[in-house]
């Protein structure tokens, strides 16, 4: 904030002209205005003290404002020095004075009012300030709650500041992409009906019927398929979402924002050629200087898992995971063979590592692996010409150079391993493919590597109830439509059946999930089926929807990106709440406001509720 060099052309409000008859009440420029051009004439600031500093009997104020930082001087015989004498740090001043050059060597080429100072001749203060609970000046290390509970001054400082400013700057950039892209924006309700589905409704409770309640928006997903077959095409909108979710690193509590995006008359293709651009170009925009992947992969989940571990894989980090169960299969490494022997769904994947070939950095692995709850991480480090590493000793010189050979490793280098079954083990040879990536300082950090992940699975078996589920979306659209669910005729089929669903990576984050919808009234009732809910629950939780696909429903499809996740890799953050403006913590509570809080039992009975304390724990 107080460098004014990033603020471009924001330091003039439209206010700023003098009035005839004098200087406007407050201020004639901002505090990221004067330039050596300004030189002998006689302005008027106002701002907050950023700093008051003694030198030798002159006393210099850092006047701050959202559009810079401009140096104030006062000396004993000025009529200002008594006022700026008492002024204290977050103090709102007004000042008069007169422009003049920074003596020589004086000047910071840091600042954009770096040449120039203001010599005060007058100083009003509009506003004292308390003894500050947080510091303002610098990027100070306080607890988190404290913070939020004064988010009005944490706001103040540079950084955060600054991350906000440029969320908006972003979200601009989206809006102005998207309309060039030819779509318009809609904006759809807040209080809607409950939907089971997904994550806990926020809900709403209605005066006008009693007992009823509305709810806040999980995502606007029907109402943008409704406004398809309205007729509307290309929707978009920075849609405020709400989920009354249990808190996670990745996503605030209780609200957050998305790029909603809808279109008519696609397939999944032109879903990408469309909105391809715009992510890239606001990546494009705000990357200072970090490279952008152009012509993203398309990367099937399966491959993801496979290669990555994970379905939102950091590819900066150049490690490909491969299998290499054959290798072990019969081997004299007989804890893997025996588990092989034993079990057809066993497999054995490698997490290959260039330049981790000693001993210390493979114990290292092999304690963290145990620190996450594993029994260790079985590995092979290559030196000397032998495989070294009890994996390698009983594995044998043929067998670990074929791995060696596979992977394409050398002397100085190691592998790690995983065995079991895959869809047990794979998110922790993920973790260990991060880990030994960070370890090995092998991740781009000058990049954003973008990425599409498609075929995602239609349904999946869910083991605590014993059925099928599924996988992601319910409204996606199977690969091959109704014909592909009337043909799945096992649940090894169904689970196999692919859909027209996608998600966006960056940097090991989901910034976006979409798909092609499932639009046809018959294929929808057939896809909820299989997964139990039946036609009339179809109806009941989705009537609006299920109706309106019986009068003419065009093809259509869609995603929502994540506002949130986006500004934060773009602006370098490493938690949600430096790029939010007032965010609960992570308990789901509002500081700053006391939210949530207790009502009167007036407002309880205009709503026809009656509030039971829950149980005491025993």
């Amino acid at each position: 904030m107080a460098d004014a060099k990033a603020q471009k052309d924001e330091t003039k409000p439209q206010h700023d002209q003098a009035r005839p008859g004098g200087l406007h009440r407050y201020r004639s420029h901002t505090c990221g205005a004067l330039r050596a051009s300004d030189v002998g004439s006689t302005v008027r600031l106002s701002g907050w003290v950023h700093r008051v500093r003694d030198h030798g009997g002159l006393l210099f104020i850092d006047l701050r404002d959202h559009y810079g930082l401009t140096q104030v001087v006062a000396d004993p015989d000025s009529p200002a020095f008594k006022t700026a004498e008492r002024v204290r740090s977050e103090w709102v001043i007004r000042i008069d004075g007169i422009v003049r050059e920074r003596p020589e060597g004086t000047v910071n080429k840091e600042l954009s009012t770096g040449e120039v100072e203001l010599f005060a001749s007058e100083i009003e203060v509009l506003s004292a300030a308390k003894e500050l609970p947080i510091p303002v000046f610098g990027e100070p290390d306080y607890p988190e709650d404290l913070r939020l509970q004064y988010r009005f001054l944490d706001l103040r400082r540079e950084t955060l500041h600054a991350n906000i400013m440029k969320r908006l700057a972003i979200t601009a950039s989206i809006r102005r992409r998207m309309d060039e892209a030819k779509f318009f924006e809609f904006s759809t309700p807040i209080l809607t009906a409950s939907s089971p589905e997904g994550a806990r409704d926020f809900l709403v409770p209605s005066r006008i019927h009693p007992g009823k309640f509305y709810a806040l928006p999980q995502a606007p997903q029907q109402y943008k398929q409704l406004l398809m077959i309205s007729g509307f095409d290309r929707y978009f909108q920075i849609a405020p979402c709400f989920r009354d979710e249990d808190p996670r690193a990745d996503r605030l509590p209780g609200e957050f924002y998305q790029l909603d995006v809808e279109m008519s008359f696609v397939e999944q293709e032109d879903v990408f050629t469309a909105l391809e651009p715009v992510i890239t170009g606001v990546f494009e925009e705000f990357a200072e200087g970090k490279s952008v992947t152009k012509g993203w992969p398309r990367i099937p989940h399966a491959e993801a898992i496979a290669k990555y571990g994970s379905d939102k894989p950091d590819l900066r980090n150049p490690i490909e995971m491969q299998d290499v169960t054959e290798h072990f299969r019969g081997s004299g490494f007989k804890i893997f063979a025996g588990m092989i022997e034993k079990d057809p769904k066993v497999r054995v994947w490698a997490i290959p590592a260039k330049g981790g070939g000693s001993r210390a950095f493979c114990d290292r692995m092999n304690g963290w692996a145990q620190g996450e709850g594993q029994p260790g991480l079985a590995y092979i480090f290559f030196r000397e010409g032998e495989a070294a590493g009890p994996v390698g000793k009983n594995l044998g010189p043929e067998r670990s150079g074929a791995v060696r050979d596979q992977l394409g490793l050398k002397e100085g280098d190691a592998v790690f391993f995983a065995a079991g079954n895959p869809e047990k083990f794979y998110k922790f040879a993920g973790l260990a493919r991060d880990r030994v990536g960070t370890e090995l300082k092998l991740i781009d950090e000058s990049a954003f590597k973008l990425a599409w992940i498609v075929d995602f699975p239609m349904y999946e078996w869910n083991e605590d109830e014993k059925k099928i589920d599924f996988s992601h979306n319910p409204f996606s659209m199977p690969q091959g439509g109704l014909k592909a669910l009337e043909e799945a005729d096992s649940d090894e089929k169904l689970i196999g059946l692919k859909a027209y669903q996608y998600d966006i990576v960056c940097n090991g984050f989901e910034i976006a999930s979409g798909g092609i919808r499932n639009h046809v009234p018959e294929a929808m009732i057939k896809a909820f089926g299989i997964a139990g809910l039946g036609p009339e629950v179809v109806e009941a939780r989705f009537g609006g929807m299920y109706r309106a696909f019986q009068y003419g429903a065009p093809p259509h499809g869609g995603m929502a990106a994540g506002i949130d996740r986006m500004v934060m890799l773009l602006v370098g953050a490493k938690n949600l709440r430096e790029i939010s403006l007032f965010p609960m913590n992570q308990q789901a509570n509002d500081l700053l406001m006391s939210a949530p809080s207790e009502v009167s039992p007036k407002q309880l009975r205009e709503l026809s509720i009656r509030v039971i304390a829950p149980e005491k724990k025993a």
